[in-house]
Protein backbone atom coordinates (compact mmCIF):
# COMPACT_ATOMS: atom_id res chain seq x y z
CA UNK A 1 0.00 0.00 0.00
CA UNK A 2 0.91 3.60 -0.53
CA UNK A 3 0.60 6.22 1.56
CA UNK A 4 -0.02 9.69 -0.24
CA UNK A 5 -0.09 12.26 2.43
CA UNK A 6 -2.18 15.52 1.42
CA UNK A 7 -1.16 18.92 2.56
CA UNK A 8 -2.72 22.59 0.77
CA UNK A 9 -0.01 25.24 1.02
CA UNK A 10 -0.08 27.93 3.82
CA UNK A 11 -1.77 30.95 3.80
CA UNK A 12 -0.66 33.22 0.95
CA UNK A 13 -1.31 36.93 0.45
CA UNK A 14 -4.55 36.53 -1.69
CA UNK A 15 -5.79 33.89 0.61
CA UNK A 16 -5.80 36.28 3.25
CA UNK A 17 -7.49 39.28 0.77
CA UNK A 18 -9.84 36.30 -0.07
CA UNK A 19 -8.62 36.59 -3.47
CA UNK A 20 -9.23 33.82 -6.48
CA UNK A 21 -5.40 33.01 -7.14
CA UNK A 22 -5.56 30.08 -9.56
CA UNK A 23 -2.31 30.18 -11.40
CA UNK A 24 -1.48 33.61 -9.83
CA UNK A 25 2.31 32.88 -8.38
CA UNK A 26 1.41 34.27 -4.68
CA UNK A 27 4.02 34.58 -1.95
CA UNK A 28 3.39 33.27 1.91
CA UNK A 29 2.49 35.14 4.50
CA UNK A 30 3.59 35.51 7.48
CA UNK A 31 1.30 33.24 9.02
CA UNK A 32 1.49 31.23 5.99
CA UNK A 33 5.51 30.47 6.81
CA UNK A 34 4.20 29.93 10.25
CA UNK A 35 2.06 27.37 9.28
CA UNK A 36 4.71 25.51 7.03
CA UNK A 37 7.01 25.55 9.72
CA UNK A 38 4.05 24.20 11.86
CA UNK A 39 3.29 20.98 9.22
CA UNK A 40 7.00 20.40 8.85
CA UNK A 41 7.36 19.77 12.86
CA UNK A 42 4.94 17.59 12.67
CA UNK A 43 5.79 15.51 10.10
CA UNK A 44 9.29 15.64 11.56
CA UNK A 45 8.98 12.11 13.19
CA UNK A 46 7.48 10.31 10.28
CA UNK A 47 10.34 9.88 7.35
CA UNK A 48 8.77 10.58 4.01
CA UNK A 49 10.35 8.53 0.90
CA UNK A 50 9.52 11.89 -1.92
CA UNK A 51 8.19 15.42 -1.81
CA UNK A 52 6.25 16.73 -4.51
CA UNK A 53 4.30 20.05 -5.04
CA UNK A 54 2.93 22.61 -7.29
CA UNK A 55 5.68 24.66 -8.82
CA UNK A 56 3.82 28.03 -7.99
CA UNK A 57 5.23 29.44 -4.47
CA UNK A 58 2.71 29.50 -2.24
CA UNK A 59 2.89 24.87 -2.50
CA UNK A 60 7.01 25.16 -3.06
CA UNK A 61 7.75 27.26 0.01
CA UNK A 62 6.01 25.07 2.02
CA UNK A 63 6.83 21.83 0.44
CA UNK A 64 10.11 23.43 0.90
CA UNK A 65 9.80 23.73 4.45
CA UNK A 66 9.18 19.81 5.19
CA UNK A 67 11.81 19.05 3.05
CA UNK A 68 14.26 20.91 4.65
CA UNK A 69 13.30 18.75 8.26
CA UNK A 70 13.13 15.73 6.19
CA UNK A 71 16.78 16.18 4.09
CA UNK A 72 14.93 15.85 0.67
CA UNK A 73 14.46 17.42 -2.50
CA UNK A 74 10.83 19.50 -3.69
CA UNK A 75 10.10 18.32 -6.98
CA UNK A 76 7.78 20.76 -8.36
CA UNK A 77 5.55 19.93 -11.15
CA UNK A 78 3.04 22.57 -13.08
CA UNK A 79 0.02 19.59 -12.78
CA UNK A 80 -0.43 19.97 -9.34
CA UNK A 81 -1.05 23.42 -9.65
CA UNK A 82 -4.41 25.04 -8.57
CA UNK A 83 -7.33 25.25 -11.15
CA UNK A 84 -7.34 27.69 -13.64
CA UNK A 85 -10.24 30.16 -12.94
CA UNK A 86 -9.35 32.59 -15.93
CA UNK A 87 -11.06 35.75 -15.62
CA UNK A 88 -12.00 35.56 -12.24
CA UNK A 89 -8.32 35.75 -10.96
CA UNK A 90 -7.54 37.96 -9.03
CA UNK A 91 -11.10 38.72 -7.95
CA UNK A 92 -12.71 38.93 -4.34
CA UNK A 93 -16.37 36.35 -3.38
CA UNK A 94 -18.15 39.88 -4.36
CA UNK A 95 -16.34 40.93 -7.04
CA UNK A 96 -17.21 37.88 -8.74
CA UNK A 97 -20.53 37.48 -8.18
CA UNK A 98 -21.10 41.74 -9.26
CA UNK A 99 -19.10 40.82 -12.47
CA UNK A 100 -20.36 37.37 -13.29
CA UNK A 101 -23.72 36.67 -11.64
CA UNK A 102 -25.08 33.52 -13.74
CA UNK A 103 -21.30 31.74 -13.45
CA UNK A 104 -21.37 32.46 -9.52
CA UNK A 105 -24.55 30.65 -9.53
CA UNK A 106 -23.18 28.05 -11.17
CA UNK A 107 -20.13 27.60 -8.58
CA UNK A 108 -21.82 27.77 -5.84
CA UNK A 109 -24.27 25.00 -7.09
CA UNK A 110 -20.70 23.32 -7.22
CA UNK A 111 -19.92 23.87 -11.04
CA UNK A 112 -17.62 25.94 -13.13
CA UNK A 113 -17.98 29.39 -12.94
CA UNK A 114 -15.38 30.95 -15.36
CA UNK A 115 -15.34 30.83 -18.93
CA UNK A 116 -11.80 31.24 -19.70
CA UNK A 117 -9.88 28.89 -17.36
CA UNK A 118 -10.41 25.37 -17.30
CA UNK A 119 -13.33 23.08 -15.79
CA UNK A 120 -13.03 21.53 -12.58
CA UNK A 121 -12.97 18.14 -14.76
CA UNK A 122 -10.21 19.22 -16.78
CA UNK A 123 -8.56 20.17 -13.51
CA UNK A 124 -8.73 16.57 -11.86
CA UNK A 125 -7.86 14.82 -14.68
CA UNK A 126 -4.73 16.24 -15.24
CA UNK A 127 -4.17 16.05 -11.33
CA UNK A 128 -5.14 12.63 -11.14
CA UNK A 129 -3.22 11.73 -14.36
CA UNK A 130 -0.09 12.96 -11.93
CA UNK A 131 -1.14 11.26 -8.62
CA UNK A 132 -1.18 7.88 -10.87
CA UNK A 133 2.79 8.15 -11.85
CA UNK A 134 3.93 9.61 -8.42
CA UNK A 135 2.21 6.28 -6.79
CA UNK A 136 3.55 4.21 -9.75
CA UNK A 137 7.11 5.75 -9.00
CA UNK A 138 6.59 4.97 -5.42
CA UNK A 139 4.92 2.16 -4.39
CA UNK A 140 4.53 0.71 -0.77
CA UNK A 141 6.02 4.40 0.14
CA UNK A 142 4.96 7.54 2.04
CA UNK A 143 4.74 10.69 -0.25
CA UNK A 144 3.50 14.02 0.66
CA UNK A 145 2.15 16.26 -2.12
CA UNK A 146 1.85 19.77 -1.34
CA UNK A 147 -0.78 21.41 -3.49
CA UNK A 148 -3.96 23.55 -3.55
CA UNK A 149 -7.55 22.89 -2.85
CA UNK A 150 -8.74 22.26 -5.70
CA UNK A 151 -6.16 19.20 -6.47
CA UNK A 152 -6.63 17.95 -2.74
CA UNK A 153 -9.99 17.97 -3.54
CA UNK A 154 -10.17 16.19 -6.86
CA UNK A 155 -8.03 13.36 -5.38
CA UNK A 156 -10.45 13.12 -2.32
CA UNK A 157 -13.39 12.85 -4.55
CA UNK A 158 -11.80 10.38 -6.17
CA UNK A 159 -10.89 8.06 -3.28
CA UNK A 160 -14.58 8.09 -2.56
CA UNK A 161 -14.92 7.38 -5.73
CA UNK A 162 -17.74 10.74 -7.00
CA UNK A 163 -17.36 13.20 -9.08
CA UNK A 164 -14.96 16.61 -7.71
CA UNK A 165 -18.29 18.67 -8.35
CA UNK A 166 -20.23 16.27 -6.20
CA UNK A 167 -17.30 16.69 -3.36
CA UNK A 168 -17.21 20.16 -3.23
CA UNK A 169 -20.88 20.52 -2.90
CA UNK A 170 -20.49 18.71 0.36
CA UNK A 171 -17.26 19.61 1.94
CA UNK A 172 -15.69 23.04 2.01
CA UNK A 173 -12.21 23.23 1.01
CA UNK A 174 -9.07 22.15 2.84
CA UNK A 175 -7.74 25.27 5.12
CA UNK A 176 -4.59 26.03 4.74
CA UNK A 177 -1.55 23.80 5.33
CA UNK A 178 -4.58 21.18 7.00
CA UNK A 179 -2.98 17.89 6.09
CA UNK A 180 -5.05 15.10 5.03
CA UNK A 181 -4.04 11.01 3.30
CA UNK A 182 -5.44 8.92 0.78
CA UNK A 183 -4.12 5.47 0.25
CA UNK A 184 -3.28 3.37 -2.77
CA UNK A 185 -3.70 -0.13 -3.59
CA UNK A 186 -3.25 -2.04 -7.11
CA UNK A 187 -2.95 1.95 -8.87
CA UNK A 188 -6.21 2.88 -7.12
CA UNK A 189 -7.00 5.24 -4.58
CA UNK A 190 -8.95 3.61 -2.36
CA UNK A 191 -9.14 5.09 1.38
CA UNK A 192 -9.54 8.90 2.33
CA UNK A 193 -8.04 9.52 6.08
CA UNK A 194 -9.86 12.55 8.08
CA UNK A 195 -7.30 15.24 9.46
CA UNK A 196 -7.56 14.02 12.72
CA UNK A 197 -6.62 10.31 11.61
CA UNK A 198 -3.57 11.01 9.89
CA UNK A 199 -1.43 10.52 13.08
CA UNK A 200 -2.57 6.95 14.02
CA UNK A 201 -1.85 6.38 10.26
CA UNK A 202 1.15 7.21 10.27
CA UNK A 203 2.22 5.36 13.55
CA UNK A 204 0.83 2.37 11.95
CA UNK A 205 2.75 2.89 9.36
CA UNK A 206 6.17 3.65 10.91
CA UNK A 207 5.56 0.30 12.94
CA UNK A 208 4.91 -1.98 9.66
CA UNK A 209 8.38 -0.18 8.42
CA UNK A 210 10.23 -1.34 11.41
CA UNK A 211 8.65 -4.70 11.41
CA UNK A 212 9.70 -5.53 8.27
CA UNK A 213 13.31 -4.04 8.22
CA UNK A 214 13.35 -6.22 11.54
CA UNK A 215 12.17 -10.04 9.90
CA UNK A 216 14.92 -12.07 8.51
CA UNK A 217 15.71 -12.32 4.69
CA UNK A 218 13.71 -14.88 3.14
CA UNK A 219 16.23 -17.98 2.03
CA UNK A 220 16.43 -17.99 -2.15
CA UNK A 221 15.55 -20.58 -4.76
Amino acid sequence: MTTLLLARHGESDWNRARRWQGFADRPLTARGRAQAAALAERLEKFQLDAIYSSDLARAGSTAQAVAEAQGLDVVQLPALREVDVGEWQGLTRDEAEERFPDGFRRWQAGGTGWEKGETYGEMSARVLKTVTGITRDHEGGRVLIVSHGGPIRAIHAAALGIEVEAYRRIRPVEPNARLSAVCVEDGRLTELCPAGQIDELLARDQEERREAASRPPSPAG
